[in-house]
């Protein structure tokens, strides 16, 4: 509080301040008393943050780096390994020393920027690098989808596709200044095989499955054949014979907008 109010000169603001931190914290409907921190997901967590770490800022502007800092993560960019390794320890040192904090020493690191994310980025290891999407991220955007879609297996297509589709959006929103288009084209294919896959189980039987293939256009023979082959979902579900039957048309007509378009969408628009 001391230091903030080296910036608020408003005691009123104070004063609303020193009671977020002093709320109780509301667990299992029983209050306790809160003996550290803010309250999770408050405005109060980044404006403080700002306020304590602006010392920070002026203090890597001071040495003059280059940098990046969202609330409390920041990336400094250097030139050589053994530079960065000495800045790494001269920031840890100054932020425990002099703004008292406490560095998570497990989910620091000396590497290189393609190697790292920053809120969900990384960047291309060329000479003139480009923003991508972090592997980590996809990760966690596939089990997301993963877990609706698992929801959704003995659902309507059309409505699996309506809970799909604003996560694909906002996804797809936060990521538009991404320049690398290759994982939007992969989650593509990826997510329009877990569809084909979902399919293939709802149609159960082989006669059933035949059926809808000759529906998709497949020839009578072809579709018995790709129906009583015995091989599981997500093998059949990656074949041929129901990229045929299903093909990306197939799933536009059905209301699904892929990454890709709607990824050019954003950039146009942004």
């Amino acid at each position: 509080m001391a230091r903030v109010a080296r910036r608020i000169k408003d005691k009123q603001v104070l004063r609303l301040i020193r009671c977020y931190l002093q709320a109780g914290l509301l667990e299992g409907g029983i209050v306790s008393a809160r003996q550290e921190g803010t309250p999770q997901g408050g405005p109060l967590s980044p404006l403080l943050s700002n306020i304590l770490l602006d010392e920070l800022d002026k203090e890597l502007e001071r040495r003059g780096h280059r940098f990046c800092r969202y609330a409390d993560d920041c990336n400094i960019y250097l030139q050589t390994r053994s530079s960065a390794e000495r800045v790494m320890t001269s920031v840890t040192r100054y932020l425990e020393e002099q703004l008292k904090l406490k560095v998570n020493r497990s989910k620091s690191a000396v590497d290189r920027p393609w190697n790292r994310s920053f809120l969900g980025d990384s960047m291309t290891f060329h000479k003139q690098p480009r923003l991508k999407v972090a592997p980590a991220s996809v990760k966690r955007h596939k089990a997301g989808i993963k877990e609706i879609l698992r929801r959704g297996r003995g659902r309507n297509l059309t409505k699996i596709l309506e809970e799909l589709k604003p996560v694909m959006r906002g996804w797809t929103n936060y990521y538009r200044y991404a320049a690398v288009r290759g994982i939007f084209e992969e989650l593509d294919q990826w997510i329009r095989r877990k569809l084909r896959c979902i399919l293939w189980r709802q149609w159960k039987r082989p006669w059933t499955r035949a059926k809808r293939m000759m529906q998709g256009g497949l020839t009578e023979a072809h579709a018995f054949c790709s129906a009583f082959n015995g091989r599981g979902p997500w093998w059949n579900a990656g074949a041929s014979h129901m990229n045929l039957a299903c093909p990306t048309s197939y799933f536009s007509r059905a209301g699904l907008s892929s990454y890709l378009e709607q990824l050019h969408r954003f950039q146009h628009t942004s």
